[in-house]
C-alpha cells in the first residue's frame, strides 16, 4: 500500500502536468468551479467553504458531467445531511415502469440521491432510462452488472473476469453515473478476521458476499483492492465519487462493531488516503445494524480512521425485531448517527428484509430518512435548520391548518388526515374540540 500511495501521489500532484482536472485539483489550486458555486448557493454557504472542504476531503460533489439532467449536490461536514433512495429490479420483479415510478415518487418526497441496484432484466437499458429522467445524483454498484454478464453467458458468478468488472466501471462512468459503491475493503486479511469472528448474522452485503465467494473460490485477492490504482484512474477520469462499501457490515446488532467490521474499516482508511492523493473524491459507507448505544462511537471511529471522509450510513437499524417497520428503526439510528456526524443517510423501507419495496414503500422510506436527517441537522446546530420548524409552530399556534400542511415534510399525507376528519369548528381539530389548549391559552372563550 505504501508503494501505491507514493505512485499515486506523484501522478496526481496538481502542480505537475495532469491528464484530467478534477474538483480536488481545482480546490488545491485555490480555484472556485461553477459546481462549487452552485452547491454553495444550495447550502447557503460561501463557495470558499465548499472549496476548502473538497480540498481536505471532508466534502465531495457528486456530479458526473455526462449525467445531463442531474442537479449537483454536496455531501460532507458542515452541510445539510443528505438522503439516498435505493431502487432497481430483481430477477423476480422486472418492471422498468415501476422503477421509474419509484424514482418519481422518491424525487417528489425529497430524496437527494438515487441508487440503481437493478439485478434483473437489461440493467444497462434500465439505468439509461433512470439517468435520462433523474435530476438527483445517481449511484450504482458495478459488481452487480459484472456478475450478471458472467451469469448470462452460462457461467457461475465465481467465473467473473476482473477485466469485465473494470470494463463495467468505466462504461457506467461514461454513461453518466455520479457515484459508485465499490467493496475494496473485503480483502484476504479482512476475510481471515471475519472467519475467526463467529458472527451471528453473517455477511449481509450483497456486494460483499459476491466478493467473498469469488475470492474464496478463486483463492485470489479482491481485484478492486489489488488494482485500486486502476480504479482510481477511472474515477479520476470522470471525476466520480467512490463510495467505499462496507462489505463486512454487521447485519445483526449482536455483530455490531466486531473485529471483522473494524478490520475492513481500517483498510478503508488507507484507501481514503490513496484516493485523495490521486485527486479522487471519496466517501465511506458504514453499518448497518448497530444498537443505539454504539451509533455515536461508530461515527467517531469512521471520522478518525478515515480522516474526516464523509460518512454514508445504512440506517443504522437499531433493533432486529421490527420487520415491516424498519423505516422507523433506521430513522431512529439515522437521527443519532447524523447528530454524531454522519453526512449521508441511505433510506430503509418498511419492506426491508422482506421483499422488493413497492412505490409506497419507497415514499415512506424517503420521508422517514428525511425526518431523521432534519432532526439531526437541528440537533447539531446547522444554521437555518430550525427555520421551517419555527414557521410551522407559529402556524400551529394560530391554528392555521393550511399553512401547517404546506410547511410539513409530507403535505399530501397531512392534508389527507386533516380532510378525513370533521371538526366542530374550522379552527380546531377532532382531538380536543373546543377544549383545544391553544384556543384556551390564546384567550379564546370556551362554549362550556
Amino acid at each position: 500500500m505504501d508503494c501505491l500511495l507514493a505512485s499515486i501521489a506523484l501522478e496526481s500532484d496538481p502542480l505537475t502536468a495532469m491528464k484530467y482536472i478534477t474538483q480536488i485539483d481545482s480546490a488545491r489550486a485555490g480555484k472556485l468551479t461553477q459546481l462549487m458555486r452552485t452547491v454553495a448557493q444550495a447550502e447557503n454557504c460561501k463557495p470558499e467553504f465548499i472549496r476548502d472542504g473538497i480540498r481536505n476531503g471532508t466534502i465531495v460533489i457528486a456530479a458526473n458531467s455526462r449525467h445531463k439532467k442531474r442537479l449537483p449536490f454536496a455531501i460532507g461536514a458542515g452541510l445539510r445531511i443528505k438522503v439516498n433512495t435505493n431502487i432497481g429490479t430483481s430477477p423476480d420483479l422486472i418492471s422498468l415502469k415501476t422503477e421509474l415510478e419509484k424514482l418519481r415518487v422518491a424525487i417528489r418526497a425529497g430524496t437527494d440521491a438515487v441508487m440503481d441496484l437493478s439485478i434483473g432484466g437489461n440493467v444497462k437499458n434500465i439505468r439509461q432510462h433512470i439517468l435520462d429522467e433523474c435530476p438527483a445524483a445517481l449511484g450504482t454498484v458495478p459488481i452487480y452488472e459484472a456478475v450478471l454478464r458472467c451469469v448470462k453467458k452460462g457461467h457461475d458468478l465465481t467465473k467473473m473476469d476482473p477485466e469485465t468488472l473494470f470494463e463495467v466501471i468505466e462504461e457506467q462512468a461514461e454513461q453518466g453515473v455520479d457515484f459508485m459503491t465499490v467493496h475494496c475493503g473485503v480483502t484476504k486479511y479482512s476475510l481471515k478476521v471475519y472467519e475467526n469472528t463467529g458472527r451471528l448474522g453473517g455477511v449481509v452485503s450483497r456486494g460483499g458476499a459476491i466478493t467473498m465467494l469469488w475470492m474464496r473460490t478463486r483463492n485470489k485477492e479482491n481485484p478492486l483492492y489489488e488494482q485500486y490504482d486502476r480504479l482510481l484512474k477511472i474515477a479520476r477520469k470522470f471525476d466520480i465519487v467512490l463510495s467505499l462499501g462496507d462489505g463486512l457490515r454487521p447485519g445483526a446488532i449482536y455483530d455490531a462493531t466486531d473485529r471483522a467490521q473494524l478490520a475492513e474499516l481500517n483498510i478503508l482508511g488507507e484507501l481514503v488516503t490513496a484516493a485523495r492523493k490521486a485527486g479522487v473524491q471519496v466517501i465511506v459507507e458504514g453499518p448497518g445494524h448497530i444498537p443505539l448505544n454504539q451509533v455515536q462511537a461508530n461515527v467517531q471511529l469512521e471520522k478518525s480512521i478515515c480522516k474526516g471522509a464523509p460518512f454514508y450510513v445504512l440506517g443504522p437499524v437499531v433493533t432486529d425485531i421490527a420487520p415491516g417497520y424498519d423505516h422507523i428503526t433506521s430513522s431512529i439510528g439515522g437521527a443519532v448517527a447524523g447528530w454524531a456526524g454522519a453526512d449521508f443517510l441511505c433510506y430503509v423501507t418498511p419492506a426491508e428484509h422482506l421483499r422488493l419495496p413497492t412505490v409506497q414503500d419507497v415514499h415512506d422510506g424517503v420521508i422517514a430518512a428525511r425526518i431523521a436527517a432534519h432532526a439531526a441537522d437541528i440537533a447539531r446546530g446547522l444554521p437555518g435548520a430550525r427555520e421551517r420548524d419555527n414557521k410551522l409552530s407559529r402556524a400551529r399556534r394560530k391554528r392555521d391548518w393550511q399553512k401547517q400542511i404546506k410547511l410539513s415534510i409530507d403535505p399530501e399525507k397531512a392534508k389527507t388526515i386533516r380532510d378525513s376528519s370533521h371538526p366542530g369548528a374550522p379552527d380546531q381539530c377532532t382531538m380536543c374540540g373546543d377544549l383545544c389548549a391553544l384556543k384556551l391559552s390564546n384567550g379564546s372563550k370556551s362554549k362550556m
